[in-house]
C-alpha cells in the first residue's frame, strides 16, 4: 500500500523493526512488507533509520512541498520497483502494447469530448443540427481503434486523428457558447480570446496534478510515447493528461455559458492576447476544485474525481511490473 503522511507534526521512525508514525499522542505501526511507497509532506519529519528501512525494503519515498508538488525522492540503488517501472517504460515504447495503451488514452479523451457535447446539446433547440459533426468526431475513435502495427510508425496518424477530433469539438463549443465570448479554435502563449485564456490556466493546474500522480506512482514523467520527441520535456505528462482535460473543459465552459466572465474584471490584455488576472485565477481555481472534488464511482470505488488520475497512474505502474494482467 501507499502511505501518505501529511498531518502537521507527524514523525516517522523505527520501533522494533517496523515503521511507527507519531501524531501527538497517537501512534500507528506499519510493517515494511505491506508498504510500497511513503509520500511525505512538508508538515512531517522522517528519521534516518526510517529512510534506511525503506531503502532496504525497496520502498520509494516521495517528498512533497507545501503546495503538494514533489521536490525529491529516495529509492534503493538496486533493482527496486521504481527502477523496474522505469525500465519497463523504456522497453514498452518498442512493444505492440505501447500502441494499444496510447489508442486507449486518446480514444478516452475523444469519448469524453463527445459525452460532454451530447450533455450540452441535449436541452438545446435544433440539437440535431450537430449530429453530423458529432459523427465526424466519433469517426476518429473508429479510425484510431483500427490502427495496427507499432506506435513508432503510427504516431503521426494518431495525433492527426486526435487533432481532427479536437478541432471539431472546439468548433461546436464555439457555436454554443454565448456570442459575446466567440472564439476560433485553440490558442496558447498567449490566448487570443478569453475562453482560451481560462483553458490555458486550467490545463496548467491539471498538468501539475498529473505530474504529481505519475511521480507518486513511480512513473518517470520524462519517458512518454506519443510526445516522445520532446527532448527534456515531461512527455509522459503530455500523454497521460489527455484523458483528463475534460476535468477542466467542463467547469471553464460553464463559467462562460453562465456569463460569469468579465474581460475587465478577470483578464488582462497582453500583446496579441489575454492572460488571467488574480480575480480570474481565483474564480477559475474555485470552480476547478469544485469539479475536481466531486465524488464519483470509479473502478468499484467512491472517490473524488481528481483522484481518478492517481488510481489510473497506479494501475499503469502495476501493469508495467506485472502486478496487473490487464490495463
Amino acid at each position: 500500500m501507499q502511505l501518505f503522511i501529511d498531518k502537521f507534526g507527524s514523525y516517522i521512525h523505527i520501533k522494533e523493526g517496523i515503521f511507527e508514525i507519531k501524531i501527538g499522542d497517537i501512534k500507528k505501526n506499519f510493517s515494511p512488507k505491506k508498504i510500497s511507497s511513503l509520500v511525505i509532506s512538508n508538515a512531517a519529519t522522517i528519521s534516518t533509520d526510517a529512510i534506511n528501512l525503506a531503502v532496504k525494503n525497496n520502498i520509494d519515498i516521495v517528498f512533497l512541498d507545501k503546495y503538494g508538488k514533489p521536490y525529491g525522492r529516495v529509492w534503493a540503488p538496486g533493482f527496486g520497483s521504481t527502477t523496474a517501472i522505469r525500465r519497463k517504460l523504456l522497453e514498452l515504447y518498442t512493444e505492440d502494447n505501447a500502441l494499444e495503451i496510447i489508442k486507449k488514452w486518446v480514444s478516452r479523451k475523444i469519448q469524453n469530448q463527445i459525452n460532454f457535447l451530447e450533455k450540452l446539446l441535449l436541452k438545446r433547440p435544433k440539437s440535431d443540427d450537430y449530429s453530423n459533426e458529432l459523427l465526424k468526431i466519433n469517426e476518429n475513435i473508429e479510425k484510431i481503434q483500427n490502427i495496427d502495427g507499432s506506435l513508432l510508425e503510427n504516431t503521426n496518424s494518431i495525433m492527426a486523428y486526435e487533432g481532427n477530433a479536437s478541432k471539431n469539438y472546439l468548433k461546436i463549443l464555439a457555436k454554443v457558447i454565448p456570442e459575446q465570448y466567440a472564439f476560433k479554435g485553440r490558442s496558447t502563449r498567449p490566448a487570443r480570446d478569453l475562453f482560451n485564456a481560462f483553458l490555458n490556466y486550467g490545463y496548467g493546474v491539471l498538468y501539475s496534478k498529473v505530474e504529481i500522480a505519475l511521480i507518486i506512482a513511480g512513473l518517470d514523467p520524462y519517458i512518454g510515447f506519443l510526445h516522445s520527441d520532446n527532448y527534456n520535456k515531461k512527455s509522459l505528462v503530455f500523454d497521460f493528461i489527455e484523458q483528463y482535460r475534460i476535468f477542466v473543459d467542463e467547469p471553464v465552459f460553464y463559467l462562460f455559458s453562465r456569463k460569469k466572465i468579465k474581460e475587465d474584471k478577470h483578464c488582462v490584455k497582453v500583446k496579441n492576447g489575454f492572460l488571467l488576472n488574480e480575480d480570474g485565477k481565483r474564480l477559475l481555481i474555485e470552480n476547478l476544485y469544485e469539479n475536481f472534488d466531486k465524488i464519483v464511482q470509479y473502478k468499484n470505488k467512491r472517490m473524488k474525481q481528481i483522484n481518478m488520475i492517481k488510481a489510473d497512474a497506479h494501475s499503469f505502474a502495476n501493469y508495467l511490473i506485472g502486478k496487473k494482467r490487464d490495463y
